[in-house]
């Protein structure tokens, strides 16, 4: 299951942009972790590491960290998110997002 959701993330990068090619691809998918690394001629990349967590048990569930990043074709700027997926679901951060005001 694992290896099809990563399988189907390096086809979306791949696919993404039919004119950029992939430079790097690293990864290392095992029982309890995979951990990925894409980047692309056009300054796209993709990298995530995914650990098991409480393996075996009724709480068994997965913590992800990763980054993405790409360059606008208009202006030339590099946006970066970086992101955490965990039971508290996914929590992307980047300088151009919006941060939601103090409670």
């Amino acid at each position: 299951m694992k290896a099809a959701i990563i399988f189907a993330c390096l086809l979306a990068v791949a696919f993404a942009r039919p004119e950029a090619e992939i430079v790097k691809l690293d990864s290392d998918v095992g029982p309890e972790s995979y951990i990925y690394d894409v980047q692309t001629s056009d300054g796209t990349q993709k990298s995530e590491a995914g650990k098991l967590k409480n393996v075996g048990s009724e709480n068994e569930a997965i913590d992800v960290t990763g980054s993405y990043s790409w360059v606008d074709e208009k202006t030339g700027e590099k946006f970066t998110v970086t992101y955490v997926a965990n039971e508290n679901g996914f929590q992307p951060t980047g300088a151009h997002l919006p941060v939601p005001p103090v409670v």
